[in-house]
């Protein structure tokens, strides 16, 4: 079992027409590998340090960094951890050696028995989750933008607005994941509990008509 720590709440707020302020959540997972997932903005190296620090953990213990997608939020700080292998979308790489797994094909990269990485495209054609089985023996997921934050469930126009470059994937990922998951750590909010509700509603949104 791993144990799941989120070090930073993501979150996003509209600060004038055409501005925004905008961080992702970073989460760290301490288990047969150390993984973190999402290393927020270039500016905010010392903030992941510290936090890494509070749960003893330094940069170099690090064995896998996971960028959901490749938004600069998302990357910022991928270069504090030189010893790990780093998955950026479907990119996978250490140094300069790429291995080409087949997440466009929609297999899954396993790290180890408790933790995989599967390809959720939707917000970009390349993004991925990471599923965990936490040390409570449940799913956590952390999806970076599949949700935006827990309120998008019910309204949609925010992930929507956010930008997603395929919303029919997008939307049937979403429920995919919440099928799965019993808790979820959004791209930009606080972790949530997945309710059955919540299942329901995101496979009515997904609809009849939604091409397959």
């Amino acid at each position: 079992m791993s144990e799941v720590i989120v070090l930073y709440d993501g979150y996003s707020v509209m600060t004038g027409k055409d501005q925004m302020s905008a961080n992702c959540s970073c989460t760290l997972l301490k288990g047969i590998h150390n993984v973190i997932i999402d290393t927020m903005t270039a500016w905010d190296s010392q903030k992941i340090i510290t936090a890494l620090d509070r749960n003893n953990v330094r940069p170099e213990d690090v064995n896998y960094v996971i960028s959901t997608h490749g938004h600069s939020d998302h990357i910022g700080n991928n270069n504090l951890f030189l010893m790990a292998k780093h998955i950026v979308g479907f990119s996978v790489s250490f140094q300069d050696e790429y291995h080409m797994h087949p997440f466009d094909k929609g297999e899954e990269l396993r790290i180890d028995e408790n933790v995989k990485v599967v390809p959720t495209p939707g917000h970009t054609l390349s993004d991925v989750t990471v599923l965990v089985i936490s040390k409570q023996a449940t799913t956590v997921a952390m999806v970076g933008d599949l949700f935006e934050k827990f309120e998008d469930i019910q309204n949609p126009s925010i992930w929507l607005e956010a930008g997603s470059e395929d919303p029919v994937q997008q939307m049937k990922n979403r429920s995919k994941v919440a099928d799965i998951a019993d808790w979820i750590v959004p791209g930009h909010g606080p972790k949530f509990q997945v309710t059955e509700q919540i299942r329901q509603t995101l496979k009515k949104q997904i609809g009849p008509d939604t091409p397959s």
